[in-house]
């Protein structure tokens, strides 16, 4: 009876101060809860003054054991709530995990068309009619704010920039230098009032506060840097610092073509949780008006340069021609001066071999007109036996010709 009492008590004292707490927060009258604290803890010390020793210790063992019962039975549900939430904290992030690995390879696919394409004339162009391809796993939350930069390839040139934008990621502190960073295709120079490439940043540093990381910086056209990223960076700027609950998952990725340095453009994805005030799916052609950039390394030739060299390759060939046409004339001249000294040298001979050989005679034909007799001597045309000399045995053109055949010239 009296381990009753002690029983009853204790577990009343608990009920009563229950009670009196929700009474206390529900403001009503405590009255009645405080009457039954009193009685229990009468009932409590009215049995605990009523037991034997040994049954002391068996209604405080008694009372113990349901305290130890209580307190395992919470820890043992605490655990199990604990080991739940990071079972569960650890699926949450090995499928964000995941479906970021799947994000990046339906990025690549796309990255893949777009390294092919050009410019023709628009900047900026819309990818899949502006709607960012993210998945729910791809928007999740479970990780809060983060930003994952992709590693350098075997060219050393940027990969990828993913990121959960928020306030809590904007820089507090003031820029840092980045000049000692050269991404691939490195070749600047002046032109104008400013130079032709900025370092570009992937992820801007007014949204994640990075500066001289070698992994978020490409080699980017003045032109590409600001107006064209730069208006969509500021409109992620303008939403985050609405509200500290606004998050942006963006994505940026440089399309480079084959193993050139210089990358082609740039892809940007961007999404608000929960909302479309941030929403569109780009891709920027990494180019600069009035200047021809060469890809494969990043050097380059502006309009001027290009007039420049045009007009020096234009002069080159009219002194190609020039030269060509002179040499011809050259060889004309000389040609000529060829002919006529050949000319010159045969009426020269003609007229030695007239003067050793004498004259020719010859019909229109050709054909010799001296006559050659059987007697060994020959006759010229108007010669004394000339005519008489009517079946020769050989005609001869020259007085000469009939002389080394054999035959001489007749007596008088």
């Amino acid at each position: 009876m009296a381990t009753l009492l002690v029983l009853v008590g204790f577990f009343g004292f608990i009920f009563g101060v229950v009670r009196l707490i929700r009474a206390f927060f529900k403001k009503t009258p405590k009255k009645p809860e405080l009457l039954i604290i009193l009685g229990t803890v009468i009932v409590f010390f009215a049995g605990g003054s009523l037991l034997e020793p040994s049954e002391q210790k068996t209604a405080e063992t008694t009372i113990s054991s349901t305290q130890q019962s209580k307190i395992k039975s919470k820890t043992a549900s605490s655990s199990s709530e604990t080991k739940k939430e990071q079972n569960k904290n650890w699926d949450e992030k090995n499928k964000q995990k995941q479906a970021l690995i799947s994000f990046n390879d339906r990025v690549k696919q796309d990255n893949s068309n777009l390294a092919n394409m050009e410019y023709n004339g628009t900047q900026t162009i819309e990818v899949n009619d502006n709607n960012p391809t993210f998945s729910e796993d791809d928007l999740s939350l479970a990780n809060k704010a983060w930003e994952k930069y992709g590693d350098l390839d075997q060219l050393n040139r940027a990969t990828s920039a993913e990121a959960m934008l928020n306030q809590s990621l904007m820089p507090t502190a003031k820029r840092g230098d980045i000049s000692n960073v050269k991404p691939t295709g490195w070749h600047n120079k002046k032109i104008g009032k400013g130079y032709l490439y900025n370092r570009s940043h992937l992820i801007g540093y007014t949204l994640s506060g990075e500066n001289d990381n070698w992994k978020n910086l490409i080699t980017g056209t003045a032109q590409l840097n600001n107006p064209e990223m730069l208006r969509y960076e500021m409109d992620i700027k303008y939403y985050l610092e609405k509200s500290k609950d606004n998050y942006v998952r963006y994505s940026v990725t440089p399309v480079f073509r084959g193993d050139e340095l210089l990358a082609r453009g740039v892809h940007l994805m961007a999404q608000s949780i929960n909302s479309d005030d941030i929403k569109f799916n780009v891709y920027i052609f990494n180019i600069q008006d009035d200047v021809t950039l060469n890809y494969s390394d990043g050097t380059s030739q502006t309009k001027n340069e290009i007039a420049a060299a045009q007009q020096k390759e234009e002069e080159r060939k009219n002194a190609e021609i020039k030269a060509q046409q002179a040499a011809e004339e050259q060889q004309r001249v000389e040609a000529q001066k060829q002919a006529e000294a050949a000319q010159s040298a045969a009426s020269e001979q003609q007229a030695t071999d007239t003067q050793t050989n004498g004259p020719e005679y010859v019909d229109a034909n050709g054909n010799g007109l001296i006559k050659g007799s059987n007697n060994g001597i020959y006759h010229v045309p108007g010669s004394r036996y000339y005519d008489k000399t009517t079946n020769p045995a050989a005609w001869f053109k020259t007085v000469d010709e009939a002389e080394r055949a054999g035959y001489r010239a007749p007596r008088n």
